[in-house]
């Protein structure tokens, strides 16, 4: 595994943008083009194809603690900053896909299909308190 598989391993799984990446690198005064950071993502018989090197991911790992952590003076939490990402990811606009009609298709407006896909209200569920005595009779 090298350099290149653990950048874009780390880039999936943390839901980042190119954008982001290079705000991240910026963050430890690492200053990165896009063209150069989509070349390390490319795959290795493209012609572009560039190695990543020790400092690069160096810096991004740097850079990724303080845009996890925050710094000493203004602590962040990990988990909030990921969530932010997945939602940023999760909500921006999608391209227009061509409308394919299959001939195998059922309707969509059918009862048990919408069913599916209503928001369940959770269950609240009722616990009483119970003393247990482990066996023992009083």
């Amino acid at each position: 595994m090298n350099n290149n598989d653990v950048f874009k391993k780390l880039r999936v799984a943390l839901q980042l943008r190119d954008e982001q990446i290079v705000e991240i690198l910026e963050l430890v005064d690492f200053r990165i083009g896009k063209p150069e950071l989509n070349a390390f993502f490319r795959s290795q018989d493209h012609p572009n194809f560039m190695e990543c090197g020790d400092q690069v991911l160096r810096n991004f790992l740097n850079g990724l603690i303080i845009h996890l952590r925050g710094t000493k003076e203004e602590p962040k939490n990990a988990m909030d900053v990921i969530s932010k990402n997945r939602d940023v990811v999760n909500n921006r606009p999608k391209t227009a896909k061509p409308a394919v009609k299959s001939t195998n298709s059922k309707p969509a407006s059918s009862a048990k299909n919408n069913s599916k896909f209503k928001k369940q209200t959770p269950k609240i569920e009722v616990v009483e308190k119970v003393k247990f005595n482990n066996g023992k009779k009083k």
